[in-house]
């Protein structure tokens, strides 16, 4: 048979045992918690500079295409302004004769 004073050390035990199970407990979460805000600003800052290089990327990209469709138009541009010209051009004699003619 049990004596008191060997129930109560075994009780004591007992809490003893639990209160370290709960220290032990609140340690493991406490890491737990720690390390998931490390990942999760590690992650953060992954995401961060993904998405920086890919807006990197997208700029380029866009003014890259803009240079392209400039320099399209502005050989349309060159080749419209010498067909007028030369319209012109051709315009000019006849105009002249017109002129002539009509001074005389």
């Amino acid at each position: 048979m049990i004596t008191i004073s060997e129930a109560i050390t075994t009780i004591k035990k007992a809490e003893n045992d639990a209160n370290k199970l709960i220290e032990d407990s609140k340690l493991k979460s406490s890491e737990m918690i720690d390390e998931a805000k490390a990942k999760s600003a590690e992650m953060m800052k992954t995401a961060k500079t993904e998405a920086q290089e890919q807006s990197e990327t997208t700029i380029s990209e866009a003014e890259s295409n803009a240079k392209t469709e400039a320099v399209h138009i502005f050989n349309r541009a060159q080749t419209d302004v010498q067909k007028i010209k030369t319209q012109s051009e051709g315009k000019v004699a006849e105009a002249a004769n017109i002129i002539i003619k009509s001074v005389l």
